[in-house]
């Protein structure tokens, strides 16, 4: 979320959203990070908004009281944030994450981390990496040596590294679980059904043949609960770490 294009449009109209109204029409609960739910007693408490990241220009490294107080001014605003996405993963039963692997996060790292320990699936999208306009700049500073010389030293520097397999680090497919990794969402399917208006993911997403796109797996797991391949076995058996509680309520009276 520190790092879209715009807080704003991503809110609006970005993949959590999305996917939050996809789920929601199978009637399942969605905790969304953008519109976090109501706290009893604490009105507010660590609600997000469009503007929220502008805290960190404050940051200050100044030494002394005075710097001191700031940063824990600064961080101390923010904890009621990190407090109440950390309670949303606690009380979830899964967690959907998208990790392009250009992104620099935190946040998703820790959530992931704080779900695994539990024993919660991750839902994981890593979507294939690739920069369409810096191969038209290699095209436009071709034969221009120090423009060439320039650019692959910013390759370096930033990095901008292409990863057209969307294939996750090996940290990542041990942590979460190989039979829990998307290549994309697939969103294109449900377009008329949700009236979702065009954003740039799906410029992304368009033009590719998704192997294992998100959607139909949620859609899938409304009827059944997944199998994860047991390598020992060679087969497909049970995981028993999706526990979907199976609520009935109560009748109110007397006993």
């Amino acid at each position: 979320m520190d790092f879209v294009a715009s807080r704003a449009a991503e809110a609006k109209h970005g993949w959590r959203t999305r996917v939050g109204e996809f789920l929601r029409a199978m009637g399942v609960t969605v905790f969304d990070p953008w519109t976090k739910p109501d706290v009893r007693g604490l009105h507010e408490y660590g609600r997000e908004g469009i503007d929220t990241d502008k805290i960190r220009r404050q940051w200050t490294f100044a030494p002394g009281p005075a710097g001191a107080s700031q940063r824990a001014r600064i961080s101390g605003k923010f904890w009621e944030s990190l407090h109440i996405d950390l309670r949303m993963v606690d009380t979830s039963d899964f967690v959907v994450a998208y990790c392009p692997t250009n992104l620099y996060s935190v946040g998703t790292p820790h959530e992931i981390v704080v779900c695994r320990q539990q024993r919660k699936p991750v839902l994981f999208v890593s979507p294939a990496v690739t920069f369409p306009p810096l191969e038209r700049l290699r095209a436009h500073l071709r034969g221009n040596q120090r423009g060439m010389r320039l650019l692959k030293r910013l390759e370096k520097e930033v990095p901008i590294k292409e990863n057209a397999g969307g294939v996750p680090s090996l940290w990542y497919m041990t942590l979460v679980g190989t039979e829990r990794f998307f290549d994309g969402f697939g969103f294109e399917p449900y377009r008329e059904r949700f009236k979702w208006r065009r954003i740039p993911l799906d410029a992304q997403e368009s033009g590719r043949t998704l192997q294992r796109p998100l959607l139909p797996f949620l859609e899938a797991l409304n009827h059944r609960l997944p199998r994860r391949w047991n390598n020992a076995l060679k087969r497909y058996v049970r995981d028993d770490e999706w526990l979907l509680w199976e609520l009935k309520k109560e009748r109110q009276g007397r006993r």
